[in-house]
């Protein structure tokens, strides 16, 4: 089973240059929910001046954790964002904690050192919670494949940065390509630098974008590597405002279409996905929607059920 984890209503949303009403995020939120979505980053907890887009979160935490079955994730870059995020319940923090220090600083305002505090004391908050309402710590590591303020990476640089932060208190760790700038070669190796070093079991992620047109691409190189979770955003909406370039990330549904093409089971009913999009489209019109799946159609004898057009077992 690949969980498909949709970030749009975070990282699609605070990309947008306009607010989008909380009635169309809720509804956004419930109808992935029901196409079988498992997991949805409503918002982030962070300052409403510098991502006004994200001032709703508290009230669409509130509504997605009505939804049975659906673990909701939010972002949080630091102690304070935790502390709403732990208050209002989340299953999941999701923290950015940057390999490049440079956009570490432009992100989060904290260098590495900073942020391997405020991970630790993260760490004693979750702790402090009744052990059946904590939440799961999941640390991407931001830039992981390469900078558009810092240019390249080493990999060495993500390797220490993943040791440091499962012993500061991550539940997991998972690669982000923030700027688009990783290759299925890149991916591979990063991946497995960081599972050797810290345990693929404790290597679950990737947050993926498609800048250069690589997007599903790196994904199936993060399943070869046993990657069992992948980001994507509806539409492919999406880009860190923090990082120059940094266009959108995957589009869920057509990631969706791989994996069932390929025999991969993600829980999620296709069909209902791409009418998802088709709605927010036109709820969101101005805005620029990325995909093909959407727009080619399924094909011809294309089954849903967790088997490929040929037959063949599907991939748990």
């Amino acid at each position: 089973m690949i969980t498909v984890s949709e970030v749009g209503p975070r990282d699609g949303v605070q990309s947008l240059d306009f607010l989008v009403d909380l009635e169309i995020k809720k509804q956004w939120i419930a109808s992935e929910a029901a196409a079988g979505v498992p997991e949805i980053e409503v918002g982030s907890f962070v300052s409403f001046k510098r991502l006004p887009q994200m001032q709703d979160t508290p009230a669409l935490v509130e509504f997605a954790l009505t939804i049975p079955g659906l673990k909701v994730a939010a972002l949080v870059p630091n102690l304070q964002g935790a502390k709403a995020a732990v208050a209002a319940g989340v299953h999941k923090l999701s923290i950015p904690v940057s390999a490049s220090e440079t956009h570490s600083l432009r992100n989060v305002n904290r260098t590495h050192e900073q942020m391997i505090e405020e991970v630790k004391q993260i760490r004693a908050l979750v702790d402090d919670q009744p052990s059946e309402t904590r939440a799961n710590i999941e640390i991407g590591i931001a830039t992981a494949f390469g900078c558009t303020i810092d240019g390249n990476v080493p990999q060495k640089t993500v390797v220490e940065l993943a040791e440091r932060l499962m012993i500061a208190g991550a539940d997991e760790i998972g690669l982000s390509d923030t700027t688009g700038y990783a290759d299925p070669k890149m991916v591979k190796d990063h991946l497995k630098a960081v599972q050797k070093a810290i345990g693929p079991a404790n290597v679950t992620g990737v947050h993926l974008h498609n800048t250069r047109g690589l997007g599903l691409a790196n994904a199936l190189a993060a399943l070869d590597c046993g990657i069992t979770t992948i980001d994507a955003s509806l539409g492919g909406l999406g880009g860190c405002p923090f990082a120059p370039g940094a266009s959108g990330n995957i589009v869920t549904e057509d990631l969706v279409f791989m994996l069932h093409s390929m025999g991969y089971e993600t829980g999620i009913n296709l069909p209902e996905l791409i009418e998802v999009r088709k709605k927010l489209a036109e709820q969101i019109s101005g805005s620029s929607i990325y995909g093909f799946i959407a727009d080619a159609g399924l094909p011809l004898g294309f089954s849903q059920s967790g088997h490929n057009i040929n037959g063949d077992e599907a991939h748990s």
